[in-house]
């Protein structure tokens, strides 16, 4: 009897799933430019002192707003300014947030390839309050485009206990720098600065 056996596995060795693969920043953290060049970064991904911010699944209310006012503002303002979404505004070479809604100069629009706007162009940012996002949203945000110059900013929140819309308008003071609330709107936003516009917060319920 010659030979030796040698036993088959009975199993094959299964292979180890690969985890997510994470962009790794570099030591002085990413800039504005990056966000145009990094591969397969999610959508709205915006860029907060030096760090990528991944925006989370939106509610129907966050939709909802953004169209709501997106479509008074388009309908309002002059023939000086456009209205966008969601788009980068660049602040500095470590910050790039996207505000819900913005309203620029006209002369900032370059084509239809653009993907950001020199904050110097930005008139009004618009947040609307996820869950996610209320800290930046409430706080490092706003902070960020007084500091930078931009002179209107609304806060818009989902309130009370059948979800209507409030929202809070803010101007920057020029000696503070900083935003000072100038009205909170629950019903009709009506506003007089930057420029006339009337819109009925109550609408969101048809929509």
């Amino acid at each position: 009897m010659g030979g030796t056996m040698t036993a088959e596995p009975t199993t094959r060795p299964t292979a180890k799933k690969s985890a997510p693969e994470w962009p790794v920043p570099p030591r002085e953290g990413w800039t504005v430019d990056d966000l145009d060049t990094l591969p397969d970064l999610p959508p709205h991904t915006e860029l907060i002192d030096g760090s990528l911010v991944f925006v989370s699944p939106q509610r129907r209310f966050h939709n909802i707003m953004i169209r709501l006012l997106t479509n008074g503002l388009v309908s309002t303002v002059p023939g000086t300014h456009r209205v966008y979404n969601e788009m980068t505004v660049v602040i500095d070479r470590s910050n790039g947030p996207e505000p819900d809604v913005l309203v620029v100069r006209k002369e900032a629009v370059q084509g239809l390839r653009q993907t950001s706007f020199p904050v110097a162009d930005v008139l009004l940012a618009v947040e609307v309050v996820s869950p996610d996002s209320e800290s930046r949203d409430r706080d490092t945000k706003p902070h960020k485009y007084a500091a930078a110059g931009i002179q209107h900013f609304w806060l818009v929140e989902m309130e009370g206990e059948d979800d209507h819309a409030v929202v809070r308008v803010y101007e920057r003071d020029p000696v503070t720098k900083a935003y000072t609330c100038t009205g909170v709107h629950r019903d009709r936003l009506k506003l007089s600065v930057p420029f006339a516009l009337d819109i009925d917060l109550t609408a969101i319920d048809e929509m």
